[in-house]
């Protein structure tokens, strides 16, 4: 399995806002994902209402990496401690909620672990965007997913507006004799 902060943001990004693409449109397609991830087993098959769920946590979550709250959908998970281990959230069930709910305990691990994994996850500023990122900069300001591309949109976006305004503010100046 992934390291939280990664599972958490390849769910995120399984919704492409800009191009209104997702990987996840159908209950077939969620559990290949899951599947893929080792969050479901081989004959374990997804509904439409675990496909409802999972669009519901997916939102949930950009929405609070944009540090907006976030209503997600309850999903069963337990405390389970093995002789000598630590503590871990495990899924309540199995199957498709199971590997939900997977997903929902990443998040406690994420916001938890000693790494701080939860704070250096974020979504792109850039409102077409939203892609969901780990933030690796040493003091995690990173606004963008990337800069080349988001950044520079933003950026030329808020010039651009200044330049309109400075020519609205040159044009109303004009003396009357």
């Amino acid at each position: 399995m992934q390291f939280s902060a990664e599972l958490i943001r390849d769910f995120v990004n399984t919704f492409d806002v800009e191009a209104q693409a997702d990987e996840l449109s159908s209950p077939a397609d969620l559990a290949v994902w899951l599947r893929e991830r080792d969050l479901i087993g081989p004959l374990d098959r997804a509904t439409d209402e675990d496909l409802q769920t999972a669009h519901q946590l997916r939102e949930g979550l950009r929405a609070a990496l944009r540090r907006e709250s976030a209503d997600l959908p309850a999903l069963a998970v337990q405390v389970r401690v093995g002789a000598g281990e630590r503590p871990e959230l495990v899924p309540a069930v199995e199957g498709v909620r199971g590997g939900l709910a997977r997903i929902a305990a990443a998040v406690a691990l994420a916001a938890a672990g000693t790494a701080r994994e939860w704070d250096r996850l974020k979504v792109c500023a850039e409102e077409t965007c939203q892609w969901a990122f780990i933030d690796s900069s040493k003091n995690r300001s990173r606004s963008w997913c990337s800069m080349r591309v988001c950044g520079n949109r933003t950026k030329t976006r808020a010039y651009r507006a200044r330049k309109r305004g400075s020519r609205r503010l040159q044009g109303s100046n004009t003396d009357t004799v």
